[in-house]
Parts: C-alpha cells; sequence; structure tokens
C-alpha cells in the first residue's frame, strides 16, 4: 500500500523544498534536522513535528526520505547510536536521496534488508527552486515494492522520476554522471567569466550574452548569474563539488575509464577549497583566477 506518514531528514534546500512539497500533497510529514531555524520553518509550514531526532515519532512513520550530505551521515543516522534502521517499523521505506556511490548504496541496502527495511536509491536534482515548487528530478533504483510503496512522495517531491533498474547502485550512479557534467559546466563557466573579466568585457554583458546564445547551460546560467551579483553565499558549497567530484574520479577508477574534463575540474574546486573558499557558493571557484577584479555584492562593497 502507498504510504501516507513520511519523515524528510536533512532540512536544507533541498529537504524543505521536499517536506514542504509533502506537506502540499496533504502526506503526514515529520522533519529532522540540527538547525533550529529549519525545524521552525517546517512546524510553521505545516509539519505534524520537526526536531533534532525522530524519538518522538519513528513509531508513526512508513517511509524516511534522507537529503543529507554524505554517505557516512546516512550510515550514522540509520545505523549509529540510537541509529533509525532498528526502530522503525519493518516494511518501512528509506528512500536514501544523497549522493553517494553505488558501492555505498548497496551496503545500505544490504544493512537495511537486515531490519526488513526496504530501500530506494534515489538521488534528486533541481536546486532549491525546483525542490521549493515540487519540481525536482529523481532517478531511482530499486524493488517494484518500494516504488509502489514511495508513490505518494514521488509524485510530491518530483516532476520528473526516471526509474533506472531494480539494482540498488544505478541510481547513484546515473546522479554521479549528472555530477560530472554539473561539475565540469560550473568551472568551465567560471574559466569563460574569468577570461571576459581579464578582457576587460563587462560581465553582466558577457552572461547576457552567454544566457541567449549556443553556449548556454542550465549551470552556467544559475552559477554566473552569482558571480555577475558578487554574492557568493552558498547555495551549494565548493566542498560539495570537492566531494562530488571525488566521487566522480572514484567511480571512473572502478570502470578503467578516463575522464580528462572532470579531473581538471576536481583539481580547480580542490584549489579553491584549498584557498578558503570550500563554503562558499559553488560559484567561487571563480577567485582562484589571479590577475581579474570581480564584481562586488553591496555586503562585499
Amino acid at each position: 500500500m502507498p504510504i501516507q506518514n513520511v519523515c524528510v531528514i536533512g532540512l536544507g534546500s533541498m529537504g524543505m523544498g521536499a517536506a514542504a512539497s509533502c506537506i502540499r500533497a496533504g502526506l503526514n510529514t515529520w522533519g529532522v534536522d540540527l538547525n533550529p531555524a529549519a525545524l521552525e520553518t517546517l512546524r510553521q509550514t505545516g509539519a505534524r513535528d520537526a526536531q533534532t531526532a525522530a524519538d518522538g515519532f519513528v513509531d508513526q512513520l512508513e517511509a524516511v526520505l534522507l537529503l543529507v550530505v554524505n554517505a557516512k551521515q546516512v550510515n550514522a543516522i540509520l545505523f549509529g547510536d540510537n541509529g533509525l534502521a532498528a526502530r522503525l517499523k519493518p516494511g518501512t521505506v528509506v528512500m536514501v536521496s544523497s549522493t553517494i556511490s553505488a558501492q555505498d548504496a548497496q551496503q545500505i541496502e544490504q544493512r537495511l534488508a537486515q531490519h526488513q527495511l526496504l530501500m530506494l536509491d534515489a538521488p534528486v536534482s533541481g536546486g532549491a527552486a525546483k525542490a521549493a515548487t515540487g519540481e525536482m528530478t529523481v532517478m531511482a533504483s530499486g524493488s517494484d515494492a518500494a516504488f509502489e510503496r514511495l508513490q505518494p512522495v514521488l509524485e510530491a517531491v518530483a516532476a520528473k522520476v526516471y526509474r533506472v533498474g531494480s539494482e540498488i547502485g544505478l541510481g547513484s550512479t546515473v546522479k554521479i554522471i549528472h555530477q560530472l557534467l554539473a561539475g565540469v559546466h560550473i568551472a568551465v563557466g567560471a574559466e569563460a567569466m574569468a577570461m571576459a573579466a581579464r578582457a576587460g568585457i563587462p560581465l553582466d554583458t558577457m552572461y547576457e550574452v552567454v544566457t541567449n546564445a549556443a553556449g548556454n547551460s542550465w549551470m552556467f546560467e544559475n552559477r554566473m548569474r552569482h558571480v555577475v551579483d558578487g554574492d557568493y553565499s552558498p547555495k551549494s558549497a565548493v566542498d560539495i563539488f570537492v566531494k562530488d567530484l571525488n566521487l566522480v574520479a572514484e567511480t571512473a577508477k572502478a570502470l578503467q575509464f578516463p575522464l580528462p574534463l572532470a579531473s581538471t575540474a576536481l583539481n580547480m574546486f580542490t584549489e579553491a577549497s584549498n584557498a578558503g573558499y570550500g563554503r562558499e557558493d559553488d560559484s567561487a571557484v571563480i577567485k582562484i583566477f589571479s590577475g581579474i577584479t570581480l564584481p562586488q555584492g553591496k555586503e562585499q562593497a
């Protein structure tokens, strides 16, 4: 039977959007995060409750949606001290939407199965704006039972759901390949805008030209807007792409597959992180280029 009671763990921009979308769809929705402001926001949005742990409502849950940063956090939440897996009802579906390796996804599924829990390997994309409107893209793999039970959640949070297959790990691999493109697009966008700055081209003009011409991409249009505005408040941080492009590199190594462009992009993001920009918006990768003057936001001017 499709589920009605769902908990979203990780109320960042994507998780908050997913939780709000579940509420709008009429699902009984709970939230878990360590950020008190996020918890209060979700309560005001109409959640049944939002706390720093699921202890008070774990027995009511039929599905858990994990939107945390990495596999380490997923494992800590599910299997660490006071881990959730041992306390969820048998048959509960765990939708893992973090960007993780296929191997990590498979190991998590095996451990969940020991507790008679189902897993959907279901990374997401679309950014905060699409998360907020319930229009994310989900690239998922798992059993028919997991898909069927999670149908109300998937309908609530996503405009597109791609069923990659039944094998856990396939969804994660599709997301990793997607992140190869996303990271390279940001890096090459930064390179192009840095070159424009060096040539004395106004960056707002360069941005307008590219976004109305064939060289545009979604990532260029979204992230280079931050450069034009001089606003590096993190929507997605540099360090996220250090993590994701390392996952790309590890996946390619396992496949014995060369990735010249992704390797260069990883080096650029790593350099930006080492220079102290790791917690800034990932568009701050442009700051690795010397000899250029970049626009400054009002708070920096």
